[in-house]
């Protein structure tokens, strides 16, 4: 007899990929990493604070560009985004153009 077991919860927590472009990029000295930061990162902002934190070339690569944008799967986003499990954020410096 199989008995289902019932009142188990998983509590996985969230992957991002986070994609560096241009000279993010070159200081990261990686074009992407995935993470899996801790509960109560729902925002780009608290995810980039945590990863900053949790990651010394991360953190040099951001204060050595202080003015990054963000775009959230693909889709040009403000650091107030909600993110979620599975979204990949790019941060990249901002572009100009001539």
């Amino acid at each position: 007899e199989i008995i289902p077991v019932t009142g188990v919860q998983t509590c996985a927590l969230p992957i991002f990929e986070i994609r560096f472009f241009a000279a993010l990029r070159e200081r990261v000295g990686s074009d992407s990493l995935t993470v899996t930061p801790p509960d109560g990162v729902d925002t780009v902002a608290a995810l980039v604070a945590w990863l900053a934190d949790d990651n010394a070339s991360v953190a040099g690569a951001l204060e050595a560009t202080p003015r990054y944008m963000v775009a959230v799967n693909e889709v040009l986003s403000q650091e107030q985004a909600a993110v979620r499990d599975g979204d990949v954020v790019a941060l990249f410096p901002p572009v100009t153009g001539g």
